[in-house]
C-alpha cells in the first residue's frame, strides 16, 4: 500500500480522470468505470486506502465535493424547463420520495433483518438518486426531454431531502426511545432546516444582486461563488447536521430563476468542477472499503433486499405517485426503473452506521455493506440498461449524429435537405418566419428561435444533434454562436463558414480562439455558396468503393468542386476544413457541392447508355 500521501492524490486523479475518458472512449457509463477502477486500487489490489490516508479531513472534503456537486446540479433547475411537466415532477419528489421511504424501510426490516429504528433511517437515505450519478447518465444516455428532465430534476431535488430523512427519522426514533419523550431535539431539526433553506435563498439573491451590480469583478465571479457555496454549506451543516445540503440546493435554485446574464459561464464552471470532484470523490469512496465489505454484500438477506428495491418497490413508488399525472406507460416504466444510488447515498449511510452503532441498534453493521451493495448494484444495472430501455420504449434520441445549422438560406436549405436524403438528422434555425420560407417549402425540418436566446435552451431538444453548423450572412453572428455553444458541443463539432470579404458585416478578422472551426474552403462564405447553387452547381453525393477510391475521386473532381463533409460508415460527419486532414475509405461517402458542367456531363452519360441500350 502506498504511503506518500501525494501518490495517492496524483493516482486518485488519474484514476478518476482517466475512468471518465474511457467511458466516453467507449460509450460506457462513467460511474461504472470509476466504481470498479475505485475496487481495482483500493480492497482488491490495496493500492492505497484514502480514509486511512486523508485521516481527519476524508469526511469534510467528501461533504464539501458533494455540496459543490449538488450545487451545480441545482443550476440548472430553472422553473421553465418543467413547463407542463410541474404535476408528474411534483408527485414522483414528494409521494413518491414518501412511498419509497415506506416501501424500502418495510423491505429493510422484513427482508434485510434490521431493527425498525435501523430500517427507517435507511430508507430514507435509500430514497435519493442524486446528480452524481443522474447528470453522467443523462449525458450519455440520450434521452428524449420528457424523462430526461423528470430523471434530473429528481435526482436533485430529492437528493438533500433523503439525508434529511434520514436525520429526521432517527431524532424522531431517538424521541420515541428517550425518556420523557422531549420534543426539542426534534423541533431544533425541523427549524434548522427551514433556516437552511433561508439561509440558502438569502445566499442565492445576494449572489446574484452583486454580480448584476458589479460589486463582483468578472476574474473573481467563480472564486467568489466557490467560496459562498462552500460557507453557505457549513454554516447550515454547523446548526444541525445535514442540512447544509437542503442549503446549497436552495442557493443553486434561486440563481438559476433569477435570470441574471453571468449564470451561463457560472455553470459552466461548475459543471468542470463538478466533473472533477465527481470522478474523485466515486474513486475515494469506493477505494476506501474493505474486503470484509465487499464479502458481506454476498450475504442472501443483502441480496434479496437489493432486487426487490430494484424491482419493487422503485417501479411501485413511482407507478402509484404518478397515476394521471399525464405521464405515458413508457415513461413510467423507465422512471420506475432508473433509480442508481450514488455518492450521498454513500457518505450518509457511513455517517449512520457510525451513530447508530453507537446507540446500540441492533443491524447497524449491516448499514455499509447494505448501502454498497445497493448503490454498486444500480449503478452496475441502471449504467448498462438506460440506454437498451430507451431505445425499446421508443424514449430515446439516440441515432445517426445530427446537425444543427444555424441560418436559413438557399445553401444551408440544399445541404440539410441532401443530409436528409443520407439519414442524418438535421434542423435549420432562424429567428425570420421569412428566411424559414424555402426550408419549409422543402421539407426540412426547422425552428424558428433565436439560438441564442435563453428560452430555446427550454422550448427545443438539442439532445439529436452532434454537430453545430453556423451559416448566416453575419460572421460576428456566426463566431458568437459557435463560441456560445462550445462547452455543449465540443470544439471539434463546432463549424462555421469563412469570413466574407464583400458583403454581410465586413468582419475583418477573427481571434483564433473565438468561434469553430472554419469549413469547406477558406475563400467560400456564404454569399459565395448561395452564388454557386444560383448559376447551377449542386450537391452531389459520391460513394467510394473498393475500386473507386478517395484517390480516385480526388483525381477526376474538378478543381472547382467544393468539398462538405464525408459521411462514414459508422454515420460520423468529417466536415472538409483547412486545419484537418480529412480522408474517405471503401464505404464512406463525399458530399460536395460540384460545377453544372459536371453534372451536365454526368447526364449526357446516361443518355448515351439509354441509347445504346435502346440500339
Amino acid at each position: 500500500m502506498m504511503d506518500s500521501l501525494l501518490l495517492i492524490l496524483m493516482l486518485i486523479a488519474v484514476l478518476g480522470v482517466g475512468s471518465q475518458w474511457v467511458a466516453w472512449k467507449f460509450r460506457l457509463p462513467a460511474i461504472v468505470v470509476m466504481s470498479i477502477a475505485g475496487l481495482l486500487a483500493g480492497p482488491i489490489f490495496g493500492l492505497m486506502n484514502p480514509e486511512e490516508a486523508f485521516g481527519d479531513l476524508y469526511r469534510p472534503f467528501i461533504s464539501i465535493a458533494v455540496a459543490i456537486i449538488l450545487f451545480e446540479g441545482s443550476l440548472n433547475l430553472n422553473f421553465k424547463e418543467v413547463k407542463g411537466l410541474g404535476k408528474p415532477v411534483f408527485r414522483i419528489v414528494t409521494w413518491g420520495a414518501f412511498l419509497a421511504w415506506i416501501f424500502g424501510s418495510l423491505t429493510a426490516h422484513y427482508v434485510a433483518g434490521l431493527s425498525w429504528a435501523v430500517a427507517f433511517v435507511i430508507g430514507g437515505i435509500f430514497i435519493v438518486t442524486g446528480p452524481t450519478v443522474i447528470l453522467p447518465l443523462l449525458r450519455q444516455s440520450k434521452l428524449k426531454p420528457t424523462p430526461a428532465k423528470i430523471l434530473k430534476w429528481e435526482g436533485i431535488v430529492v437528493d438533500p431531502f433523503g439525508a434529511l430523512l434520514a436525520v429526521f427519522a432517527f431524532e424522531f426514533i431517538l424521541f420515541l426511545l428517550a425518556d420523557g419523550r422531549d420534543a426539542t431535539a426534534l423541533l431544533f431539526f425541523l427549524l434548522a432546516s427551514l433556516f437552511a433553506v433561508v439561509l440558502g435563498v438569502v445566499f442565492g439573491k445576494v449572489t446574484g444582486w452583486m454580480f448584476e451590480s458589479g460589486h463582483i469583478p468578472e476574474f473573481l465571479k467563480s472564486p467568489a461563488v466557490f467560496a459562498l457555496v462552500i460557507a453557505c454549506f457549513i454554516i447550515a451543516d454547523e446548526v444541525k447536521h445535514e442540512t447544509g445540503l437542503l442549503a446549497v440546493t436552495a442557493m443553486g435554485m434561486t440563481l438559476a430563476n433569477l435570470g441574471i446574464s453571468s449564470i451561463r459561464d457560472m455553470r459552466h464552471f461548475k459543471e468542470n468542477i463538478s466533473i472533477l470532484l465527481i470522478s474523485t470523490v466515486f474513486i475515494l469512496l469506493t477505494s476506501s472499503l474493505t474486503m470484509d465489505t465487499l464479502m458481506d454484500v454476498f450475504q442472501p438477506a443483502i441480496i434479496g433486499y437489493v432486487l426487490l428495491m430494484l424491482f419493487v418497490v422503485r417501479p411501485l413508488s413511482i407507478f402509484l405517485s404518478t397515476v394521471k399525472s399525464g405521464l405515458s406507460l413508457q415513461e413510467k416504466t423507465l422512471v420506475g426503473w432508473i433509480a442508481p444510488r450514488g455518492i450521498v447515498a454513500l457518505t450518509v449511510a457511513s455517517y449512520f452506521a457510525t451513530i447508530l452503532a453507537d446507540e446500540g441498534f441492533a443491524g447497524a453493521s449491516l448499514v455499509t455493506p447494505l448501502t454498497f451493495a445497493l448503490v454498486f448494484s444500480t449503478v452496475i444495472v441502471h449504467g448498462f440498461s438506460i440506454g437498451w430501455l430507451a431505445k425499446k420504449l421508443n424514449l430515446s434520441s439516440e441515432g445517426n449524429p445530427g446537425v444543427l445549422i444555424v441560418g436559413s438560406n438557399r445553401f444551408t436549405n440544399a445541404l440539410a435537405k441532401t443530409m436528409k436524403e443520407l439519414g442524418i438528422p438535421a434542423v435549420v434555425v432562424d429567428s425570420s418566419w421569412d428566411r424559414l420560407n424555402g426550408a419549409r417549402k422543402a421539407g426540412i425540418q426547422h425552428n424558428h428561435c433565436e439560438i441564442l436566446s435563453e428560452q430555446t435552451e427550454y422550448t427545443m431538444d438539442f439532445t439529436p444533434y452532434d454537430y453545430l453548423l453556423t451559416a448566416t450572412e453575419y460572421d460576428s453572428y456566426n463566431a458568437l454562436v459557435c463560441s456560445t455553444f462550445l462547452p455543449e458541443f465540443g470544439r471539434k463539432n463546432v463549424f462555421r463558414l469563412p469570413k466574407q470579404n464583400h458583403s454581410g458585416d465586413h468582419l475583418v478578422d477573427i481571434d483564433h480562439t473565438i468561434g469553430g472551426r472554419e469549413v469547406f474552403t477558406p475563400t467560400e462564405g456564404i454569399e459565395e455558396l448561395k452564388y454557386k447553387l444560383k448559376s447551377g452547381y449542386v450537391l452531389r453525393k459520391t460513394s467510394l468503393t473498393e475500386r473507386y477510391l478517395y484517390e480516385d475521386y480526388m483525381r477526376d473532381r474538378e478543381q472547382e468542386t467544393v468539398l462538405l463533409f464525408v459521411l462514414k460508415q459508422s454515420k460520423q460527419i468529417e466536415f472538409f476544413t483547412e486545419d484537418l486532414e480529412t480522408t474517405a475509405t471503401a464505404g464512406d461517402t463525399i458530399v460536395s457541392l460540384t460545377p453544372p458542367s459536371k453534372e451536365f456531363n454526368k447526364i449526357k452519360e446516361k443518355l448515351e447508355e439509354k441509347r445504346n441500350g435502346k440500339s
